[in-house]
């Protein structure tokens, strides 16, 4: 959502801004593979970093939450969304999977209704904090 949310403010084309989601996802996914197998590693005292591929298995849920944003995003490209309505279901798919991963995390965690609620408010606050961010970083 933030790299959409920046991109947009130069460039209007679904298609490129699919591109430039897709590649900023695949860019930070192979950050946390490569960082959390260096930091289980060190801290497993071995000097090999064995396990990559489960660890990469295990964070694809980077990729996997823009999976729907990028989706509207080719739909836009094709002319199923005009570009506008593409970018805002983009963002509004964003949202619904920070919400859906609030909720899914309480689950886990075996949270009562309140508890859920504030876990997955926070989670979607907490994205709309950081898209904020981004924005007015990159003006």
């Amino acid at each position: 959502m933030a790299t959409l949310t920046a991109a947009y403010a130069s460039e209007k084309d679904p298609w490129k801004l699919a591109e430039t989601v897709t590649a900023a996802v695949f860019v930070l996914w192979i950050a946390h593979v490569y960082a959390h197998t260096l930091s289980e590693a060190l801290s497993e005292g071995r000097q090999k970093l064995y396990d990559m591929g489960s660890i990469a298995r295990r964070e694809l849920g980077i990729m996997l939450a823009a999976a729907l944003p990028v989706g509207a995003l080719v739909l836009g490209a094709i002319g199923v969304f005009h570009e506008t309505t593409a970018v805002w279901t983009a963002l509004g798919l964003g949202l619904f999977t920070l919400g859906a991963e609030g909720v899914r995390f309480s689950r886990l965690e075996g949270f009562g209704r309140g508890a859920t609620l504030m876990a997955t408010s926070l989670n979607i606050t907490l994205g709309l904090f950081v898209v904020t961010l981004k924005v007015f970083l990159a003006h």
